[in-house]
């Protein structure tokens, strides 16, 4: 297998891993802020261990998004890199409805673990996803970036994750994943896919400014 196809497989995997537990946690806790925040940072540090050193396990197109503009990633690649986390969250998205289904209640009633816009309509979203984003990318090109950090990358990554979350569940549901927004809303349609235009743009937009602000400050 080639090393290229390896990569995509591991982002596949790992974008499953996220939405599947991180979104499937929300579903069947009632979106408990707190158990659903560490389930998605755990997950990120399962996947950052286990499937790092194969892809640098973005699991997020804005994570490689940033790694494109700061020259970490071919344009080629980064379509690819796309296109795999796009299906591995299709992939945890139909897992989790599964599991609803053999639960024996109704994704209608429950969900699928979607954004939406809450109280603060389009452009507040977005203005929220932006920071969210921004905060969750920077950190991630700043404990990449050095090699004194990288034994510890996985669990910073993973609590920071944990971080936007706590704070964005409640507002938002919380993306910074264009991925992890976009399965379950064309699963659900409706009023989810509606909306999640602003949560796959938003997350482009704040990473593109942490991208920008890191290579202003940090080289």
């Amino acid at each position: 297998m080639s090393k290229n196809l390896k990569k995509y497989i591991a982002e596949g995997i790992g974008t499953a891993i996220l939405v599947l537990f991180g979104c499937g946690t929300a579903v069947f806790t009632g979106g408990d802020v707190v158990a659903t925040a560490l389930a998605f940072g755990l997950s990120i540090v399962a996947v950052a261990y286990a499937l790092g050193d194969i892809s640098g396990a973005h699991v997020n197109p804005a994570v490689s998004f940033a790694m494109l503009i700061n020259k970490k990633l071919k344009a080629g690649e980064f379509g690819f890199y796309v296109l795999a986390q796009v299906i591995g969250a299709f992939i945890g998205s139909l897992l989790l409805w599964a599991i609803i289904a053999i639960s024996g209640s109704d994704k209608a009633i429950t969900g699928l673990g979607a954004n939406g816009f809450g109280a603060f309509g389009a452009w507040g979203s977005f203005l929220i996803e932006v920071i969210l984003t921004f905060v969750f990318v920077y950190t991630i090109l700043g404990v990449t970036g050095d090699k004194n950090k990288s034994h510890i990358a996985g669990i910073v990554i993973g609590l920071v994750l944990a971080f936007v979350h706590i704070l964005g569940i409640r507002l938002t549901g919380t993306s910074v994943n264009p991925a992890r927004s976009f399965a379950p809303a064309v699963l659900m349609g409706g009023e989810a896919f509606s909306q999640v235009w602003v949560f796959i743009l938003a997350p482009f937009v704040g990473s593109a400014i942490a991208a920008c602000t890191y290579k202003l400050l940090n080289k």
